[in-house]
């Protein structure tokens, strides 16, 4: 780091009355993969490393095996004064709820869910505005109104993608068809790419040309059955077009990692507050992925409709039921 920078640093920290020896970073990742190619992934990518590089400071990174043991690698964290520590994922919201309360001078920070303390931001997103954008360029490109979905955990969260998926389906095509399939029920959900690959090809097989998943690092295994067969794959939360040449129609991108990021940032400049924050297209924490990778796969035509119906979202012209809210969607999800 140049003398300038840091002497810049200093100062604004100076200002904000913390110093680099009160800000100590952190991150809890969710049980499974860092490189899950999906959701710790995308924290570590777009919030650890941008971080680091910008404030020159390490971020204190740990990765549980287990559930089971979220409560005791937080309150390590907490005991060796790290703060804020961003815990990774809602299935944190018990263990956080508990050592944010055991340490009440530390900032604390949440992925998908609500912990109601005076000293945790909870980080939530509109999932289901992004999976409308991609549901729509899935009946855009599908030959027949037939398309598919699998989900990680059966959870209603999770539905909410799917429920904003087939909203946007509906919206080009009302004769659409979202034939969806759930993992399973336990956290081992995220982490089984093979029963993955089994759910997508059982889509395929009932005709489903586009498949999308919100499965974690069981999404792999859904995008290599979708090339294998020659179908279309729409992945989540990180940017992951790359993979399959011609396969991957587009990303969900969930900014996870600018989320993380961004608490670190208000952190270093004395700026952080609690509270809950509503992330979607309006404010930069969903969209869909157009690149390199896939741009062949896009007509413009296509192209144009989504960011028109992007943009209608973002203006309130377009409303996009959340699932979660009702634990209902206005349009069919099919599961036999």
């Amino acid at each position: 780091m140049s003398a300038i920078r840091t002497g810049i640093l200093l100062g604004l920290l100076a200002v904000s009355g913390l110093s680099h020896a009160a800000i100590k970073p952190a991150v809890a990742y969710s049980d499974g993969a860092k490189f899950d190619n999906s959701f710790n992934e995308s924290v570590f990518r777009d919030g650890v490393v941008r971080f680091e590089a910008t404030y020159d400071l390490d971020v204190t990174e740990v990765n549980p095996d287990d559930a089971s043991d979220f409560t005791q690698a937080l309150r390590t964290l907490a005991e060796g004064g790290h703060s804020p520590i961003v815990a990774v994922g809602f299935s944190y919201a018990d263990a956080l709820a508990q050592v944010a309360g055991e340490y009440p001078d530390l900032q604390f920070a949440i992925i998908d869910a609500v912990v109601d303390a005076p000293n945790v931001q909870s980080l939530m997103f509109k999932e289901h505005e992004g999976s409308f954008l991609v549901g729509a360029l899935a009946a855009m490109k599908a030959n027949d109104p037939v398309l598919g979905f699998v989900g990680g955990m059966d959870l209603p969260f999770i539905r909410g993608f799917a429920c904003g998926y087939a909203q946007g389906a509906h919206h080009v095509d009302d004769d659409s068809r979202v034939l969806v399939r759930m993992i399973g029920d336990t956290p081992a959900a995220w982490s089984n790419p093979e029963r993955g690959a089994e759910l997508a090809n059982e889509l395929i097989q009932a005709d489903a040309e586009v498949v999308y998943a919100a499965a974690g690092g069981s999404g792999i295994g859904v995008y290599e059955a979708a090339n294998q067969a020659g179908a279309y794959a729409i992945a989540v939360d990180s940017n992951q077009n790359y993979l399959h040449l011609n396969t991957m129609l587009t990303s969900m991108v969930k900014r996870v990692g600018v989320a993380a990021y961004q608490t670190w940032q208000q952190a270093a400049e004395g700026t952080w507050q609690p509270g809950v924050q509503q992330l979607g297209l309006a404010e930069g924490g969903v969209d869909w992925a157009l690149d390199i990778f896939n741009r062949q796969l896009v007509p413009l035509n296509a192209e144009k409709r989504v960011n028109e119906l992007r943009q209608a979202i973002i203006d309130g012209d377009i409303q996009v039921h959340g699932y979660t809210s009702n634990n209902q969607c206005p349009v069919p999800l099919i599961e036999s």
